[in-house]
């Protein structure tokens, strides 16, 4: 079977080689990302749920998600909430019978995630659901599928490997805010926060953005000397020479409160910053400016016909495992364009551009092709990742 596979070589210069990158990451509580999780947590409960009832996953799409903010003052030692946030799912899903209530399904998986990620914060976020049946023609893309799924739009994907020094220092420092060690040692520190790098050709900077928690604060004093020993350990996470900022909006003069990055839960969002599904972290985890992007949001798509979440999530695992598995291939970027209607195993193009070490030769081509005709013909695959949480999709 043709899969309309084509191969050339890098259209561009590679991003580690030009003299200007840039990049950055949505951390865990970050108003677009909590969206984003909530979201992807509710189409996850959901699909699990058509799978235990009905055998398969039905046509669901959940990534109409809204964060609005909510109204804090925040104090040293501890301050209040006065509004909480509001989380607004909304979406399609199918409800065979009235039995199967797709509301309380999803706003149980909304809150357990918040929970489990948030712990006391998240008693400072409502849920809101407003989910109804989906289109005739858009649940007959489900009901014509047969072992393959028909895709249910016309969109692209878009994947790439390796990762940049830059954009592996990013992650790493992300890694780093989100670490349980990183947390015990500073119960200040709480759960939003985003991390831009910078590079200007050898020289690397990063900003970070770091809510604090209130009650962990005395006094502006000890907000500057918590936030000192905080630049201080992730400065130890990048490499020699690189610059690091810590909440660079803080006011120098600052005598109180009102100057400072000071939140009573540790999320921005519950005073002023809202958060949408799809405006945050691409499936690699990150924003790449420098890389080709899909503007399509991953999260809450379903996963088995969305291929706004399935050719994304394919478009990276496809570029890794070229870039893994064959030596020459250096860098590796992935195209997928689906036909609505037509099945998920056949895209009107999957476009690899391969930057070779020493060419871009028929064996490379073949062997290329051949790893992404895999990765098609067992696309199910990836519904699968996607259901085990063994993916990244924001």
């Amino acid at each position: 079977m043709s899969r309309n596979i084509i191969i050339t070589p890098f259209s561009c210069i590679p991003v580690e080689q030009r003299g200007v990158e840039m990049c950055e990451h949505k951390g865990l509580g970050h108003p677009d990302t909590l969206a984003d999780g909530v979201c992807e947590a509710a189409s996850r409960a959901l699909s699990l749920a058509y799978l235990k009832t009905y055998g398969r996953i039905l046509h669901h799409n959940l990534d109409k998600g809204l964060l609005a903010a909510g109204r804090s003052t925040p104090r040293f030692g501890g301050g209040t909430i006065e509004e909480k946030a509001r989380l607004i799912i909304c979406g399609r899903a199918t409800r065979p019978d009235p039995a199967f209530d797709v509301q309380e399904i999803v706003a149980k998986a909304a809150r357990d995630y918040l929970e489990t990620h948030l712990q006391e914060a998240a008693a400072g976020i409502e849920i809101d659901t407003h989910i109804r049946e989906g289109s005739a023609n858009l649940k007959q893309v489900f009901a014509r599928s047969t072992d393959i799924a028909l895709a249910n739009d016309t969109s692209f994907g878009m994947g790439f490997a390796p990762f940049s020094p830059l954009e592996q220092n990013v992650l790493d420092l992300a890694e780093a805010l989100r670490s349980t060690a990183f947390r015990q040692h500073f119960p200040c520190a709480g759960a939003d926060f985003k991390v831009m790098g910078m590079r200007v050709e050898n020289r690397a900077a990063f900003t970070v953005a770091l809510a604090f928690v209130d009650r962990h604060v005395a006094s502006v004093s000890d907000y500057r000397q918590q936030k000192a020993q905080i630049r201080e350990y992730l400065s130890q996470k990048i490499g020699q020479g690189a610059g690091l900022q810590l909440n660079t909006l803080d006011d120098p003069a600052a005598t109180d409160e009102s100057g400072l990055y000071l939140t009573v839960s540790g999320l921005s969002s519950e005073m002023g910053d809202d958060g949408q599904v799809g405006r945050g972290n691409r499936a690699s985890g990150l924003i790449t400016p420098a890389r080709p992007m899909s503007l399509e949001a991953v999260a809450g798509k379903n996963p088995v016909s969305h291929v706004g979440k399935l050719y994304n999530v394919l478009a990276m695992l496809m570029a890794r495992d070229i870039h893994q598995r064959l030596e020459e291939a250096k860098g590796v970027t992935v195209q997928i364009l689906s036909a609505i209607g037509a099945p998920v195993d056949q895209p009107q193009v999957a476009a690899i551009e391969i930057q070779a070490a020493h060419g871009l030769g028929e064996t490379l081509q073949r062997e290329a092709a051949s790893i992404a005709g895999e990765w098609l013909q067992n696309i199910p695959k990836v519904t699968a990742l996607i259901l085990d949480q063994a993916v990244s999709l924001y």
